[in-house]
């Protein structure tokens, strides 16, 4: 008889639906790939999420399903599940109280975000039961989902749920929430009392769920080493080591379907690993919708993502000034924070025709920047995992990136990427260097390409890793 292990995959956003940042990716990948690993335990996956008004979903396609009620002291509030599919996964969809009222899927007011997320969490929690199924697994994300698991451990005598065990993936450790006492109250949930837990973290949405998981996994091995110290630790890093065995990190992967250069509709010339003659079109693309000098033998530096301190976005604006004497150009496209969008601009003021800072989320110009640039840039401060460097490998962008996180787990130096360790200007510059020497010797940089464009970071073997992770869980 075949083996089956219930999953119960809960996030607040997941890619195709809606997206926000890279939590989306993972959401609508990992999923996917644990539902496709051979052999045996097989898992059967289902996904939750909250119906955003930003849900890019067919109403037609949605299926009504089981209604119920979750509990806020006196007062029960509705809640409505309907139901799709993403290559052949059942996909819920809550809808009710504080998600129906909120218009983005992430508030400006945190109060609002934790009432809309502490909803949810319970709601889907309750949905289990409603739906007459019982995942052995309860799988959450960040702290927006974090509370099912800590109602979850709370309600270990009921029958129906003393069977489940949980898993919490952290990707963004300084993210927890914030002050929910409010909340917890509201919907009967009491802080947890346990000295292992900082004082300050009992009433905050992520410890609670850090507390309450079977497991933890960080999105990647270096970063789960590295909150365990007090640089990164955000004051849990005497808990999280506490949790010994419990935790451990698995590196996030990438859908290599969707980002693939040899079948990228939004390149003007597909690519792979043996035909890197064709790469230089997108290049000659790029330059031209920029509108930056004609100069093909110029190297083409690049920046995606937020536009934020954590990114090292500041760095980037800094160091590029210490190298005017080096032939580059550079593109930066982002949005984020307002006095670094500004920083970026007067950068392209004063290099006009060299530098394009591009404001605007914009995924189309992104694939096209990454098929055509010839050096990415991501100096972050931290990075739990980072997908923007494995893509850009995957498409023949060579990576200089600080060393930590997911990003030294990513980029070997002198092999696939150039690697600094400190967060400074002159750290990057010094990397930067490196890189803009190697480039002239076309045989050399031609190898780094090819070394990054087969580099396999696909979800199959994290995928088994938290298969082991539900099996040990599981029995």
């Amino acid at each position: 008889m075949t083996k089956t292990i219930n999953i119960l995959f809960l996030a607040s956003e997941v890619e195709p639906f809606v997206k926000v940042g890279g939590l989306a990716d993972v959401a609508g990948s990992l999923p996917l790939a644990l539902r496709a690993l051979p052999g045996e335990p097989r898992l059967d996956v289902r996904l939750a999420l909250p119906l955003h008004r930003a849900i890019q979903a067919d109403p037609a396609n949605l299926i009504p399903g089981v209604e119920f009620s979750v509990s806020r002291g006196r007062i029960n509030i509705p809640a409505q599940v309907l139901e799709d599919e993403l290559g052949g996964m059942t996909v819920y969809f809550i809808a009710g109280g504080p998600i129906s009222e909120a218009a983005t899927v992430y508030s400006s007011d945190p109060t609002f975000d934790r009432e809309k997320y502490t909803f949810f969490s319970l709601a889907a929690l309750e949905m289990t039961r409603a739906l007459g199924w019982r995942p052995d697994i309860l799988h959450a994300n960040d702290w927006h989902t974090a509370l099912a698991l800590y109602a979850l451990r709370t309600r270990r005598s009921d029958p129906f749920f003393t069977p489940l065990r949980s898993v919490l993936t952290l990707h963004n450790l300084p993210y927890m929430g914030g002050n929910g006492s409010e909340q917890l109250a509201a919907y009967g949930l009491n802080p947890v009392e346990d000295d292992a837990l900082p004082q300050w973290a009992h009433n905050q949405p992520l410890p609670l769920g850090l507390w309450a998981a079977d497991a933890l996994v960080a999105v990647s091995p270096t970063y789960a080493q590295e909150i365990l110290t007090p640089e990164f630790g955000c004051g849990l890093q005497n808990f999280l080591r506490g949790r010994g065995d419990a935790f451990s990190g698995i590196l996030n992967g990438l859908d290599t379907v969707s980002w693939d250069p040899a079948a990228d509709p939004g390149l003007a010339a597909n690519f792979d690993a043996c035909s890197l003659t064709s790469r230089p079109a997108n290049k000659a693309a790029l330059r031209e919708h920029l509108g930056l000098q004609d100069d093909p033998g110029v190297p083409l530096l690049a920046m995606v993502g937020r536009i934020d301190p954590q990114k090292g976005v500041d760095i980037v604006l800094d160091a590029t000034r210490q190298i005017v004497d080096l032939p580059w150009q550079m593109v930066i496209l982002g949005k984020g924070d307002a006095s670094l969008e500004d920083g970026a601009r007067r950068l392209e003021a004063d290099f006009p025709g060299r530098v394009r800072a591009v404001i605007d989320y914009n995924a189309p110009l992104g694939r096209l920047i990454y098929g055509g640039a010839d050096v990415f840039l991501m100096p972050s401060r931290y990075e739990p995992c980072g997908l923007a460097q494995m893509i850009a490998m995957r498409y023949g962008c060579v990576p200089v990136v600080r060393a930590t996180g997911g990003l030294k787990d990513t980029v070997e130096e002198g092999r696939t990427g150039f690697l600094f360790e400190e967060a400074t200007p002159e750290a990057l510059v010094e990397a930067l260097r490196r890189a803009l020497a190697t480039y002239p010797e076309q045989a050399k940089w031609q190898k780094l390409q090819r070394n990054g464009m087969k580099q396999d970071f696909s979800w199959t073997k994290s995928a088994q890793q938290y298969r082991t992770v539900y099996q040990s869980l599981t029995g």
